[in-house]
């Protein structure tokens, strides 16, 4: 009989230890982040995280544990086996027991724990804090030397940080890898806040080219009657060219110009903002802020020389974090796509690199022209002519029209794999 109660203990024991190594597992095995989110709504998880705070306490509690039941279990088994078997009996319950704890006691709950965390470690936090309370001046005393030897090497405990920081690498692998928790659209505006300090405004801004301005030089009657028909709220306004500019003209304002006087220029032009300009190395992000403090939305672009580049807005920078507005009033900034019968896209070679990796899901280099235009003519080494098939990073490319120095239309095809070419 008395032999049953030790069995029956020894099994005892061995659950117990598979408590306490699950335990192990799956405190370790948390989630620190959503941890911080479940504690302000479940007390397990707000218990979790305070034993966390002091991962060595709770280690020195979970190991003294799973010590005890493994050694008293080992001790009562031998017990059983040299009554009922004599030596004989303690060789062979040794390679039981330790067969039955190596699975049961270890691997088998670790597992589990490791696969369901949050299942294994919550309802055992208050068992895990009673038991740091009770066996507190043990715990005290083991941790004591343990971190007193930690200090010989240079190790201190109280250093760890409860929550390390994320870097932005780090957030965006975390969006990425936020599969169905995230949908697409909330996923690719976290991602394009990410992106804003590695962009410049060279890649959201309005090519020189594509500037729409006011040229004083020109007839009043055809300024008048740009002024009544463009979309845009405001102009920049400039003499000859882009690059004398004089200012910036808000199309409301133009509503007060007294259109009987003989030459409304010189009252046009009091009525002109300065000019705002910003280096084409200026991150997005940072331009976002630099908007919000000048408290106003639009910057012409300038090379190391003084040279405009082109034109950017506070819309061009949101539009890289929600995607392009829809707006039939007035001009995209960023041109369009077009897809073919034939599965191939036609687009204008204008378009920036970033635009057309986003919209076709591609992965040509941005490292390099910011344009399709600027790719192939760096590629090529030369101002191509129409009909002429390159390949870029493995995606088939056509240039259909040449104008100038630049190329203007090109149709891209899907992408060939290597080992497809073989």
């Amino acid at each position: 009989m008395i032999n049953i109660v030790l069995l029956g203990i020894v099994l005892g024991l061995i659950v117990i230890s598979s408590f306490f190594s699950g335990s192990e597992t799956g405190m370790m095995a948390l989630n620190r982040y959503r941890l911080r989110h479940l504690a302000k709504k479940s007390r397990a998880a707000k218990r979790a995280e305070n034993l966390l705070k002091r991962p060595d306490r709770l280690l020195g509690v979970i190991l003294i544990g799973n010590t005890f039941a493994n050694i008293l279990a080992s001790s009562l088994a031998t017990i059983v086996a040299s009554r009922l078997f004599g030596d004989a009996g303690v060789v062979a319950v040794t390679i039981i027991l330790t067969l039955l704890i190596l699975l049961f006691s270890e691997i088998l709950p670790k597992t589990l724990a490791a696969l369901r965390p949050e299942a294994f470690a919550f309802p055992a936090t208050l068992p895990l804090r009673i038991l740091q309370t009770l066996l507190y001046p043990l715990v005290f005393l083991l941790n004591g030397i343990v971190n007193s030897i930690l200090r010989v090497f240079g190790v201190n405990v109280k250093d760890r940080k409860a929550l390390d920081p994320l870097t932005s690498e780090e957030l965006r692998s975390v969006v990425r890898a936020s599969g169905h928790a995230l949908n697409g659209t909330h996923k690719n505006m976290l991602l394009g806040v990410l992106d804003l300090e590695h962009a410049t405004v060279q890649d959201a801004m309005l090519p020189r080219q594509s500037i729409v301005g006011i040229d004083l030089d020109d007839p009043w009657s055809d300024i008048l009657t740009q002024l009544k028909t463009t979309s845009f709220s405001k102009l920049p306004v400039y003499r000859d060219s882009i690059d004398h500019v004089l200012g910036i003209l808000h199309v409301r304002k133009v509503i007060n110009l007294p259109m009987e006087v003989e030459n409304p220029l010189p009252i046009l032009e009091t009525l002109l903002d300065p000019p705002y300009f910003i280096p084409e190395t200026t991150s997005l992000q940072q331009q976002l802020i630099q908007f919000q403090q000048h408290s106003t939305h639009l910057a012409l672009v300038v090379d190391e020389y003084g040279d405009i580049q082109g034109l950017v807005t506070a819309q061009d920078i949101l539009e890289e974090i929600v995607g392009e507005f829809t707006d039939f009033s007035q001009p995209s900034a960023h041109l369009h796509t077009r897809e073919l019968k034939d599965g191939s896209t036609l687009v204008d070679a204008s378009m920036t690199i970033r635009d057309l990796n986003r919209d076709l899901n591609l992965s040509l280099p941005t490292d390099g022209p910011k344009t399709l235009s600027g790719l192939i003519v760096e590629y090529l080494e030369a101002i191509p002519t129409p009909h002429t098939s390159i390949k870029i990073q493995g995606y088939p490319i056509e240039i259909l029209a040449v104008k100038g120095n630049a190329v203007r239309k090109a149709k891209i095809c899907a992408k060939i794999d290597a080992h497809h070419e073989e």
